[in-house]
């Protein structure tokens, strides 16, 4: 079962320096990231939001790939297949990136866009969906920076655990 964990920082940049952290982790086997999502909370102006996966180009580029193959056939059957697949191509384009646009995957848009107004100016939001985890390895390499722990959707034991590991 994925859990959700919310951690704070200090500074605009540190929950990006531990994503790519935690992306390093991920090849190590240590940690199962299912989504995260980076939330930056400046002084002035609005909270900017910097999902992990960018579905519109993900669609995109799926619907390219399918349209082209749709096409390249339909027109092959009208003999043009050339004129088939650039047209199926960019209309497949199109689709997927309305599609990507349109979904929403792991944590909710609406959940972190509320939430992340609510972070002190100046500070940085983790938000991360996981899998499963070494906990013990994870924490270790990034203690020092001082992550607060918001929220999560761990049991009041662990959630407690995880506020002492961090310090």
């Amino acid at each position: 079962m994925a859990e959700l964990v919310v951690l704070d920082f200090d500074g605009l940049e540190t929950a990006d320096a531990v994503l790519g952290k935690l992306r390093e982790l991920r090849k190590a086997h240590l940690i199962d990231l299912l989504d995260a999502v980076v939330v930056i909370r400046p002084e002035t102006g609005d909270i900017q939001v910097k999902q992990s996966v960018n579905l519109v180009a993900l669609g995109a580029s799926q619907g390219l790939t399918t349209g082209a193959l749709l096409g390249g056939l339909a027109g092959l059957l009208l003999l043009n297949p050339l004129a088939g697949f650039a047209l199926g191509g960019a209309a497949g384009a199109a689709m997927g990136a309305l599609s990507g646009r349109l979904s929403d995957f792991g944590i909710d848009d609406g959940f972190i866009r509320e939430f992340g107004e609510t972070i002190r100016p100046g500070t940085s939001a983790l938000f991360l969906l996981v899998a499963k985890a070494t906990t013990d390895k994870v924490v270790a390499e990034i203690r020092h920076l001082r992550p607060r722990v918001l929220k999560t959707s761990l049991s009041a034991e662990q959630e407690e655990g995880l506020r002492e590991a961090l310090g």
